[in-house]
């Protein structure tokens, strides 16, 4: 389209519009490989965005999408509680307490009792929900099981039956798909409870939500026999009318908990205190917002340069506009036309792909990726935003290239030669602003948390950004004594400054933030192992049954022994409270550093001196008296004030927790990263706490005990105890996740800052082309030129990310306070503002750990594998013209 043809339709920018849009949509057809880089680079991120929002909005089964798997055709569901008064629930029985009045149950519910409490003529079906025991070639394993009789009517949903039919008798069960994995097959038997009672496999089933869980279903008594003469966990009522809100009340009011399909779909005005909270978590939203954020930012950087190759390679059609009378702003308008076509033909690719994809997922292995799955929930209000997003980041990313395209000479140009204008010095009284405030909001966030820190990070991020091309200019100056092939690429780099600073600030971008986030999570695995304590020496297995009674306990205790044949076993006690209720026991350190114990569930080690041998490492004839005196024996001097140690204990059930001191002594540990605090049962009992004997301490030695045997023993171990026993190997600190996450980190810093020196690499070589054919009349050999291309790609890589390592160093280091130090005042703050204005700052020092080996091969390796493999591929061949002068 001619300029004078566009000149016509200015009168109406609408049409000068389309007119535009139709030359870049022929553009972006012409240059394939070109508009293919730029919609992968903005497409991708709106792909991935989409594909997760879907994958977790189908994921999130509402109550309304699992009322079906809920209820099946049922009026409601009925469950017992460990209370036959004074409970009080939401409007699904989910989520229920008690008041203080509640009285625990003592006898079973029958049905004909609980059918009473609502409408004459209700018919209740049994469901029941459970574990049961099942006999493997390794012993007894625990798997969920279900007894209701799928056959009735008001059964239908609960599940689905993909083989067979449904159990018919007291030998038949189904089973869903996720026993195949444990050996179970249809037409099979399997052997289930204590007593090995037979049952075959008739049908395989699957819950509508839940597509991976391993369940047994069979009928009432099959598989739950604890839960037979009225001590089931609840029901399926089918009542000649709606249950009503005031009957779930009257439910509970006798213990009983009710999900009414009629309250569920529409609840009345009274039950809003029963409500579900709807808060939302500020800090998430802000982490997905500040990651929204950078995402655009690193696109518009990287796309930038994109746009601004095309523009090199139409700048003859451009000038030509121009001779013909196009105007600066039409020529803006093409150039803008490009980032809105490519932009949001992108956008649009990428909703249409990640809809697709998680679609595809949901139906095929939604199940196991994510757990459970629902119906396809598109949440097109989010899709939409990140579309628009994604095209209004092509926009920007196209507006340098449009301000480069109005002010370019067409003389120069159509004559072959460079055009004058010059690029802009950028910025820096704004980027040194931006910076200062950044600092300054970094100092304040670290306050609050972390995520407050990156998110004020990102101001100082933006100052950087605008002080790149002076950032660039100055580099250039340093390049004075490289060798010529290096100093040829910086002046290169001086003279396309806006390509360049853009260039270099995506790679800075993406480096600060790979670095501060390795940074981060180093500090934070340096904290974790420093703090480290573990309450027993490495190799110990504790065994714990607090909630057993004896007769439980000694099956328990039998059954460790015959599986760990020839090991002592030391026996302690669990701590319960004067009503026989299970309790923990956490210290409370007076620092206020609390230690980090792996695998602490309040079971501090309490016994005699055999316990205290065992723990300590050796032998201690003063500790020992002080035991037996009646003083807890810890070993670390910072966890005792006054000679006294504090400890909260904390009811396993319902119940209030309360703070108890006991008098301690301090004694010294063979390995003090293993040793805790030991205490004699006569301090416990002293505090006005009781004791059992429901712990046992193996120590294994050098004997081998993988993970996997490990969790076969515990299943062994819940077998036995119907689920109520517990155990846990004493490893050590142990954390195999630090150096995964850094190579995650370092191979996408390296994708993205290859990227994005590759594509400033090759419009540099485009802009090069007169310089190298000169080089090349004058006898340059290609290796020289190669070493020129090197330097392009070495520059740009080099000083992205030293720039960007510093920022990343500082940033991190913030992280790393909120994260590492003590936010006591934080919590206090949040619980009162006692005096208003800010939080105070984290106590103590923060634990500070650098990644060394991660920066060296971000700051070494990255600018040298850049330059390297742009040298390799540097086209080098030139084909000599004429020039105009």
């Amino acid at each position: 389209m001619s300029a004078g043809r566009m000149e016509k339709t200015t009168r109406s920018p609408l049409a000068a519009l389309r007119a535009a849009l139709r030359i870049s949509r022929r553009d972006a057809l012409r240059a394939k490989g070109r508009s293919a880089l730029i919609m992968t680079m903005i497409g991708l991120p709106v792909l991935v965005v989409t594909a997760m929002l879907t994958l977790l909005a189908t994921a999130d089964v509402d109550p309304r999408e699992g009322r079906t798997a809920e209820l099946g055709t049922a009026d409601a569901r009925i469950r017992t509680t460990g209370f036959q008064t004074d409970v009080y629930q939401d409007v699904t029985g989910r989520g229920w307490a008690v008041s203080g009045e509640a009285v625990p149950s003592t006898r079973p519910r029958s049905a004909a009792e609980v059918a009473g409490l609502l409408e004459p003529g209700t018919r209740l079906l049994p469901l029941n929900e459970g574990d049961v025991e099942l006999r493997t070639p390794e012993g007894y394993e625990q798997v969920n099981a279900g007894e209701v009789d799928l056959r009735d009517p008001l059964a239908a949903g609960l599940y689905r039956l993909l083989e067979g039919r449904l159990p018919a008798s007291s030998e038949e069960v189904v089973i869903t798909a996720g026993m195949r994995e444990r050996g179970a097959r249809l037409g099979a038997t399997l052997a289930v409870t204590r007593q090995d009672r037979p049952v075959r496999i008739v049908g395989v089933v699957e819950h509508p939500h839940w597509t991976d869980q391993a369940e047994i279903v069979g009928l009432p008594g099959v598989l739950l026999p604890g839960e037979r003469n009225g001590r089931g966990t609840g029901w399926l009522a089918d009542t000649p009318g709606p249950v009503t809100w005031a009957q779930v009340q009257r439910l509970n009011a006798a213990g009983l908990l009710a999900h009414s399909r009629a309250v569920a779909e529409d609840p009345p005005a009274s039950t809003a205190p029963y409500a579900e909270s709807s808060y939302v978590d500020v800090e998430w939203v802000a982490g997905i917002g500040l990651t929204g954020v950078m995402v655009v930012l690193e696109v518009v950087l990287l796309a930038g340069p994109a746009f601004t190759v095309g523009l090199r390679r139409r700048r003859r059609e451009l000038a030509l506009l121009a001779a013909q009378g196009g105007s600066p702003g039409q020529l803006r308008t093409v150039v803008l036309a490009d980032g809105l076509v490519l932009g949001g033909g992108a956008a649009v690719l990428g909703l249409v792909l990640g809809v697709g994809l998680a679609a595809l997922s949901a139906a095929l292995e939604a199940g196991r990726l994510i757990g459970r799955v629902g119906p396809l929930d598109v949440p097109w209000p989010w899709i939409a935003a990140v579309a628009v997003l994604g095209a209004v980041s092509g926009l920007a990313a196209a507006v340098v290239p449009a301000v480069q395209a109005a002010r370019q000479n067409p003389a120069a140009v159509l004559g072959g030669r460079r055009s004058d204008a010059r690029d802009r010095a950028g910025r820096p009284v704004l980027g040194a602003v931006l910076l200062a405030a950044g600092v300054a909001a970094v100092f304040l966030a670290v306050r609050f948390s972390e995520v407050w820190v990156f998110a004020a990070a990102l101001l100082s991020q933006l100052g950087l950004i605008a002080l790149t091309p002076r950032l660039v200019r100055t580099a250039v100056g340093l390049a004075g004594r490289l060798p010529l092939p290096f100093r040829l690429a910086a002046r290169d780099a001086s003279r396309n400054g806006v390509r360049t600073a853009s260039a270099v600030a995506a790679v800075m971008t993406a480096t600060a933030a790979f670095t501060a986030g390795g940074v981060a999570m180093s500090s934070d695995f340096a904290e974790r192992r420093d703090s480290y304590q573990a309450a027993v020496p490495a190799g110990t297995l504790t065994v714990g049954g607090g909630r057993l009674d004896d007769g439980a306990w000694a099956e328990v205790e039998e059954a460790t022994r015959r599986r760990l044949p020839g090991v002592p076993l030391i026996e302690a006690a669990a701590v319960r409270d004067v009503g026989g209720q299970d309790m923990a026991l956490y210290i409370r350190p007076p620092s206020g550093r609390t230690p980090y114990v792996e695998g602490d569930h309040g079971d501090l080690p309490i016994g005699d001196e055999r316990l205290l041998r065992l723990v300590q490492g050796r032998h201690d004839p003063v500790a020992a008296e002080a035991l037996a005196s009646g003083r807890a024996v810890v070993f670390d001097p910072g966890l005792l004030r006054d000679g006294r140690l504090r400890m909260k204990a904390v009811p396993r059930g319902e119940g209030g927790q309360r703070e108890i001191e006991v008098s301690a002594v301090v004694a010294e540990a063979v390995n003090p990263r293993h040793a805790l605090v030991v205490l004699p049962p006569s301090a416990v009992r002293a505090a006005g706490l009781t004791t059992v004997p429901r712990r046992l301490y193996a120590d294994l030695g050098a004997r081998s005990f993988s993970p996997e045997q490990e969790i076969r023993f515990a299943r062994d171990l819940s077998a036995v105890s119907a689920g109520q026993a517990n155990a846990h190997l004493e490893r050590g600190f142990t954390d195999d996740y630090l150096a995964a996450q850094l190579w995650i980190l370092l191979g996408a810093a390296f994708v993205l800052v290859l990227g994005g020196t590759f594509v400033a690499t090759g419009l540099a070589a485009a802009d090069l082309r007169p310089d190298l054919a000169t080089m090349a009349a004058v006898g340059a050999p290609p290796g020289t030129r190669r070493l020129v291309v090197a330097g392009q790609a070495g520059f740009v890589a080099g000083l992205g990310v030293l720039v960007g390592t510093l920022a990343g160093v500082v940033t991190g280091i913030g992280a790393a306070w909120p994260m590492t130090a003590s936010m006591r005042g934080y919590d206090v703050f949040l619980a009162g503002n006692p005096g208003g204005g800010l939080p105070p700052l984290p106590e103590g020092a923060p634990t500070v750990e650098l990644p060394w080996l991660f920066l060296a091969a971000v700051v070494a390796g990255l600018p040298v594998l850049a330059a390297a493999v742009a040298a390799l591929f540097a086209r080098t061949k030139v084909t000599l013209t004429r020039r105009i002068a």
